[in-house]
């Protein structure tokens, strides 16, 4: 992403995914120019030449971040028209919480659940390096947001066991994440009496689907057998179903922390 000093970059972004996705309601096809007009008209009590060079700059990331490509039709394969991907689309039904709009995600995820200010930073990471298209990077990152939830849910689990002088599964305490995860999961699923069934319902549908998707993208990412092991699709996935991750981890611990036993 280009260097933009001190501008609002998030802002900037947002006003281009509204425009975009106003305009191509309205029109079958888009022009760079027509964008770009249109959001500066919106940006107009921020009008100085670093807001203007951060314009196109944030414009053209939607490119590399694949939400837009060049062109229209076979007849016109060329800027300046270009279209909204499959990709596109996707984060535009949903812009306002959209990584492609970090503050509106970050928004989304600070109201579906409390995090840490470990999970904060890595996730907040993961965001940056999502609209840099650096994917491999953001697979990572994602998976180390997901690990940390994971980990908080273990110590409050292990603090619980311990205050109700109950023995701690050797399992919570091994360095493989795999196996963690199995003994924690055996262990939640032990105590399912005392669970209300809505909050087991929800862990039992989510709660592997969740941490193995996630899982496995950061470790096809970080694993160099292949030049390209995830997609942009991917690691957009692992992004929104974070949030919800993150609710079930805090909804876990509150359980864990006022009811289990």
């Amino acid at each position: 992403m280009a260097d933009t000093g001190d501008v609002d970059v998030a802002a900037i972004r947002s006003v281009l995914l509204e425009v975009i996705d106003g305009l191509s309601r309205e029109y079958s096809h888009l022009q760079a120019s027509s964008v770009l007009q249109e959001a500066v008209g919106r940006l107009a009590n921020r009008r100085d030449l670093q807001t203007e060079q951060a314009l196109p700059a944030s414009f053209y990331d939607l490119f590399r971040t694949g939400y837009l490509s060049w062109g229209h039709d076979l007849a016109n394969p060329a800027p300046p028209f270009c279209h909204v991907t499959v990709l596109g689309r996707r984060a535009l039904a949903q812009h306002s919480r959209d990584p492609a709009n970090p503050d509106g995600y970050l928004f989304h995820l600070k109201n579906r659940a409390a995090i840490g200010p470990v999970t904060a930073s890595y996730i907040a990471e993961a965001v940056n390096t999502f609209n840099a298209a650096c994917f491999k990077a953001t697979a990572v990152m994602v998976g180390a947001a997901a690990e940390s939830l994971v980990l908080e849910v273990r110590d409050g689990l292990v603090a619980k066991l311990q205050a109700l002088s109950q023995p701690v599964p050797s399992g919570l305490s091994d360095w493989r994440v795999k196996r963690l995860l199995a003994t924690l999961e055996a262990t939640i699923v032990g105590r399912k009496a005392s669970m209300p069934s809505t909050l087991f319902e929800r862990f039992e549908a989510n709660w592997p689907a969740f941490t193995h998707q996630i899982r496995t993208a950061r470790n096809e990412a970080g694993h160099p057998v292949s030049i390209e092991p995830v997609t942009p699709e991917e690691v957009h996935a692992s992004l929104l179903i974070f949030p919800e991750l993150a609710a079930l981890a805090g909804q876990l611990q509150a359980w864990i922390a006022n009811e289990y036993g």
